[in-house]
């Protein structure tokens, strides 16, 4: 049975070449970079020159990246850092309803510590409205913090506008870019960005591995205590492995963003048309042209969002219903919730994420089965069956 996976949003395979680059760094260069013997000088600069490559795809200074080990210790780092380091200023985030968990999380977190949160909404196509933005601060506001792309839907936000409003007011302003960088162009410069997160297994690097972009002269309590490493910023042994692989993901992904990503868009948007042909009563979740090059998020009314990506699964498609964050969650999509998509709709969305391996043959496989199995499930649901002829209140979905 043929394998298509199409959830790179959740994780990536490692590029061959990135492979091949950190295996030596498991056998002959095995030292401990803050060692001050041969062993350890024999990687540092393997390090420094991975720095230079991750800075060179986001445009700053190799100075202002520090490595983690994922994009979650990177938000964390950022929003507790910020709010401590100044808590002399402010006690005010504000963030929005759509985030990844990695930041919602961590503001629930500093929320009972004291701090104050807004979370603004979005609207049905899950975009924010900068006019809410420019309501929510006030004197006491230090940081916003929001995403650059969605994870689920995929959604690109205004960052540099942002960024504009966050340099008017003084504020520091800090983007989850995990699902951006390596797809789209991600200056940090242009956009005015003080902190942006990065993550490895998002881009062809090992999972286990980030980096934080920490703008120079900006004040940053450390997350994590105990060693010198990352000129204090950041304790803990390098991944030396996982920090070449990102370099060299970040250097490779700098050089076929616009050719590979834009082939990327046309199998993305290929796979759009088909299913929407070939499937009626369905949803997109998303803006429809505001998005990642890669991402999909539908609905199908009448079914559950499990029942289909089992069904795919049977057939060798790998799908996701959102944040691998999240899986095994019973509730429905937050992010979908904040966009006001019924409930019944909400927990039968469908994300297909492509990846730069995706090949028109295994979109045209998708195309191929997908319908069947969405009208196999319908007819096995009540709700599909019920009879309604108007919108269906009892059912909430769609009607037939």
């Amino acid at each position: 049975m043929r394998q298509i996976y199409l959830d790179n949003n959740a994780t990536t395979r490692v590029r061959p070449e990135v492979l091949e680059a950190i295996l030596p760094f498991y056998k002959e260069q095995f030292g401990n970079p803050s060692s001050v013997h041969w062993a350890g000088r024999a990687v540092t600069g393997a390090i420094e020159k991975a720095r230079e490559q991750v800075a060179a795809l986001i445009n700053c200074s190799p100075a202002e990246i520090v490595f983690t080990s994922c994009g979650s210790e990177g938000d964390n780092m950022a929003l507790k850092g910020t709010m401590e380091a100044l808590q002399n200023k402010g006690d005010h985030i504000i963030t929005t309803t759509v985030e990844h968990p990695a930041v919602l999380e961590t503001c629930g977190y500093l929320e009972k510590a004291g701090y104050a949160v807004t979370y603004l909404p979005v609207d049905a196509d899950g975009m924010l409205n900068l006019a809410d933005l420019e309501a929510a601060i006030t004197d006491r506001t230090v940081l916003i913090s929001v995403m650059w792309a969605n994870n689920e839907t995929g959604n690109l936000y205004p960052i540099a506008e942002i960024g504009k409003i966050a340099r008017k007011h003084g504020i520091r302003f800090h983007s989850d870019a995990v699902q951006a960088v390596g797809k789209v162009p991600v200056d940090v410069q242009t956009a005015n960005v003080d902190l942006l997160v990065i993550s490895g297994h998002k881009l062809g690097a090992p999972k286990g591995v980030g980096a934080i972009y920490i703008r120079r002269g900006t004040k940053l309590t450390p997350f994590m205590h105990g060693g010198h490493q990352e000129r204090h910023r950041r304790a803990g042994t390098h991944n030396v492995a996982g920090i070449v692989g990102l370099g060299l993901a970040c250097e490779l992904a700098g050089k076929e963003i616009d050719l590979v990503w834009g082939r990327v868009k046309e199998l993305r948007d290929r796979l759009e048309q088909g299913i929407f042909d070939n499937v009626s009563e369905i949803k997109l979740n998303g803006h429809p042209t505001e998005r990642l090059p890669n991402t999909l998020n539908v609905s199908f009314a009448y079914i559950e969002g499990e029942g289909i990506l089992l069904n795919l699964d049977m057939l060798g498609i790998a799908a996701s219903s959102g944040s691998a964050c999240t899986s095994g969650s019973l509730e429905p999509s937050h992010v979908l919730g904040a966009m006001c998509v019924e409930v019944s709709l909400a927990h039968s969305s469908t994300r297909f994420s492509l990846g730069t391996d995706t090949t028109p043959e295994d979109i045209d496989y998708v195309i191929e089965k997908l319908p069947p199995v969405i009208q196999r499930l319908r007819d096995m649901s009540p709700l599909y069956n019920c009879g309604h002829t108007d919108r269906c209140e009892t059912c909430s979905v769609l009607t037939k």
